[in-house]
């Protein structure tokens, strides 16, 4: 174990995680239990050493070295293996593009999601959230992942599309976007890049899947390049955007990798969010009785709105705290575009580096009890004390993510339009494990409508 002095006097601590196998690293643990794999790092430094393959890899596990990872996106930029293997998937979007084709993106992509277009885009949310109510049936199992993932597709198709290219457009996204989004996790998990080259009908099915979401995206962006006009929605905005420095305007390739990113960023990390909620719900009836005490004292019977959200406080106390214990994009990566120090280790340009806001948000150090699932920890008077880079389920710096609002709008008024009419009970001896894929996902977990 090396040490350097930090700058309170208190020296860093960095070590190599323990178990590593020839040839590939880590990747069996990352592979087959990642979650206590990686939460178990901070108990052997502040900066590990891993590997995913040959090649190291550092997951800094004080928050300290998180932020100075993420607020120097020019040193620690977009890459490492699980980006480029994205890169095929969705192209040169936010996600995936450097940091100087990101500075651009991002100027230009912002005003898409201006609070006057997310209001706009809430009405799309009011009437999905209030169509699903409308659909459950009282004592019949449902697959709370299935109509979450149904709910969260309608709601981003219609507010990147206008209301008659969506109907037709969230079939074809409800079909092909599961296959996609587990192919591409089966392809980032492995160090050899052999899987996806075998001859065998999971790869076949992938690549199906994304020819037919690319050319359903390169026919919705030709449609509207053709008929012209704001719809009001995200595509519209997203083809009016003009970079405020340079009065450049986004490509149709650009267009369309946007497009697939916000596809992709904004419908799976949703859904399993969403999920995770219900089931905390189910298992924690204190809690679900003070929800249901504010939806029913806020809306009185009827379908909440966008003016509702203010007054919905405890109901988005519940989605923030199940985005600490359960954050959607639980690892992500950077890889370093020049030599830089981190914890007093040296890095030359190419080092990989994992940031995993699961890591963060389990610490007992940051956050007390991190297993209890508490969202009166997040009142004003207790969450004074949660520093900046403690809690990060959208990233943070000039990478967080552009769909904060948009998600956290959208998850507080699923959450209360649904609560305000039903309860969910757990199926009886089911167990719900984590699962770590592209985002931290319960699997299939059915549950039971109970009318309210």
């Amino acid at each position: 174990m090396r040490t350097a002095s930090r700058t309170d006097g208190r020296p860093w601590r960095v070590a190599a995680a323990p178990g590593g196998l020839p040839l590939i690293g880590h990747a069996l643990q990352m592979g087959r239990r990642p979650l206590e794999f990686v939460a178990s790092l901070p108990a052997h430094g502040d900066l590990v050493e891993l590997k995913m393959g040959p090649k190291p890899a550092y997951l800094p596990c004080h928050p300290d070295l998180v932020q100075q990872v993420l607020v120097n996106a020019r040193v620690y930029d977009t890459g490492g293996p699980v980006k480029e293997k994205a890169r095929p998937i969705l192209g040169n979007g936010l996600i995936t593009s450097d940091w100087s084709d990101h500075r651009r993106q991002r100027r230009l992509v912002q005003p898409a999601f201006h609070t006057s277009r997310i209001a706009t885009y809430a009405t799309v949310m009011e009437e999905e959230c209030a169509a699903e109510a409308q659909n459950w049936g009282a004592g019949k199992a449902i697959d709370v992942g299935n109509t979450m993932l149904a709910l969260t597709a309608r709601v981003t198709a219609r507010a990147l599309f206008s209301t008659d290219i969506a109907t037709g457009a969230i079939a074809e996204i409800q079909r092909s976007l599961p296959v996609i989004v587990h192919g591409a996790y089966r392809r980032a998990i492995d160090p050899t890049g052999l899987f996806q080259k075998l001859p065998i009908e999971a790869n076949r099915s992938f690549d199906r899947a994304l020819t037919r979401l690319h050319r359903l995206i390169d026919r919705i962006v030709e449609d509207y390049r053709r008929t012209g006009g704001d719809k009001g929605d995200l595509l519209s905005a997203l083809l009016s955007a003009e970079d405020p420095e340079t009065g450049g305007k986004l490509g149709d390739q650009e267009i369309h990798d946007q497009v697939m990113t916000l596809l992709m960023a904004g419908i799976e990390t949703t859904a399993s969010a969403l999920t995770w909620a219900w089931h905390l719900l189910g298992r924690n009836p204190r809690v679900e009785e003070k929800l249901h005490a504010e939806v029913d004292e806020v809306l009185g019977g009827r379908a909440p709105g966008y003016a509702d959200i203010p007054k919905l406080d405890y109901t988005r106390r519940v989605f923030t705290e199940t985005l600490r214990l359960y954050p959607p994009a639980w690892l992500y990566t950077r890889t370093t575009a020049e030599p830089t120090e981190l914890a007093g280790r040296r890095l030359p340009t190419g080092s990989d580096i994992l940031i995993s806001p699961y890591v963060l948000h389990h610490n007992p150090e940051l956050f007390p009890d991190p297993e209890e699932f508490d969202p009166d920890r997040w009142l004003p008077e207790r969450s004074k004390d949660t520093a900046r880079g403690h809690y990060m389920p959208f990233g943070g710096g000039s990478r967080k993510c552009i769909g904060d609002v948009f998600g956290m709008t959208e998850s507080t008024l699923a959450l209360a339009a649904l609560a305000s009419r039903w309860r969910l009970r757990p199926v009886p001896g089911r167990t719900v494990r984590p699962q770590a894929h592209m985002s931290l996902s319960a699997g299939p977990l059915p549950m039971v409508p109970r009318p309210r």
